[in-house]
């Protein structure tokens, strides 16, 4: 006996592509609404009425040369040209808190330029291997989950987010001697396309020019060690002691780090979790290559590093971000940083309306984070 043969719907056709265009428009628009009133809310909420960054707000900056090495080990490309020489910024800085004794995410941003702002390529690093979020949707709920009283913060996030305090306890540095002995991480990937015309990502991290051991790091810490980041008890240095450091090292003897660069091939079958700030690419077969050797020779006063500002958007089209293609996509996080330039605007022209931000004192108010018109 003979039977019909059942016919199914082709999941190909021209209706199931149009749905996942329709989907993949849709998600697309959804990252970019959200990118860019998030930058309204930081400009309306912090940037214009507080003077604030979004974080690093207690930092300090100087300027030398960046030349790029001799000798690459990494894949030629016409940016990175060897023994090219670039002015250069780089800025140190503490997430969220003012008090350089408080335990905290320790900061190298690097301009490659002697400018406030216009550059031709940017690199913002923090201390850690890993990252406390990784998605645009995750450092939603990072912000909304923050909580902070007097220096203890985000135990609701680590609670509803484990991953989340393993990359704060990775990246949380307490009794640092300096900021030049730390290592910092760009932790979500960028593109790299070279001379080659191959399609590659790329990581970037900043360590000490000497193989000099790190301070600061945390050894065996609890989950409530971990949110609570305020000062020891009868804490002897000032909430500046770091930032001292380094311009009375600048002065004297200069700082000098080592950019480096790890490289991988794309492949169209990639998994993207190549792509999570929470898992290191594996050294042995991706190494790190030395790309540029920084000397920073003339500290900069206050104002000047305050007015040093960073952009993800000053990057080469062939090194800039990965595109992202919703919220929850790891490349997203870099994608909310690109569009937050209105934050910025906002945080210079409040100075101009509403006056400089003082220097931060090296007295009371110990374990804070606000900016209350006093400084």
């Amino acid at each position: 006996m003979h039977t019909k043969p059942m016919i199914r719907p082709v999941k190909n056709s021209a209706w199931h592509y149009f749905l996942r265009w329709l989907g993949a428009g849709y998600d697309k628009l959804i990252l970019w609404l959200t990118s860019k009133f998030f930058a309204l809310g930081l400009a309306l909420v912090l940037s214009f009425p507080k003077r604030y960054r979004m974080s690093h707000n207690n930092g300090i900056a100087g300027k030398g040369k960046l030349r790029i090495v001799d000798n690459p080990q990494f894949p030629e490309h016409d940016f990175f040209v060897p023994g090219r020489v670039f002015d250069a910024r780089i800025r140190h800085a503490m997430a969220t808190f003012l008090d350089d004794a408080m335990k905290g995410i320790r900061s190298c941003s690097i301009k490659f330029a002697d400018t406030q702002w216009e550059s031709p390529m940017d690199l913002e690093c923090n201390t850690g291997e890993i990252n406390l979020f990784w998605s645009a949707a995750s450092f939603l709920k990072f912000a909304q989950l923050r909580k902070q009283q007097w220096g203890v913060e985000y135990e609701e996030y680590y609670r509803k987010y484990p991953q989340g305090i393993i990359g704060a306890q990775k990246a949380l540095r307490k009794d640092a001697t300096s900021y030049t002995n730390l290592r910092y991480y760009a932790l979500t990937p960028f593109l790299f396309i070279g001379k080659d015309q191959i399609k590659r990502y790329a990581k970037y991290r900043v360590v000490p020019f000497d193989d000099i051991p790190e301070t600061g790091l945390i050894t065996h810490p609890s989950d409530w060690d971990t949110a609570n980041q305020r000062i020891t008890p009868h804490e002897p240095r000032g909430r500046n002691y770091l930032k001292d450091e380094f311009v009375k090292r600048v002065k004297e003897e200069g700082a000098h780090y080592r950019l480096q660069i790890q490289t991988r091939v794309a492949n169209d079958d990639d998994n993207p979790e190549i792509f999570n700030n929470q898992i290191p690419w594996d050294e042995a077969v991706f190494p790190w290559h030395d790309l540029a050797i920084i000397d920073i020779t003339e500290p900069l006063d206050w104002k000047e590093s305050t007015l040093t500002s960073f952009s993800l958007n000053n990057m080469p089209k062939t090194l800039g971000i990965i595109p992202a293609k919703s919220i929850y996509d790891y490349n997203s996080l870099n994608y909310m940083r690109a569009h937050a330039e209105l934050a910025r605007k906002a945080r210079l022209f409040s100075y101009k309306i509403k006056g400089f931000p003082p220097p931060i004192p090296d007295d009371d108010n110990r374990n804070k984070s606000d900016w209350d018109g006093k400084y």
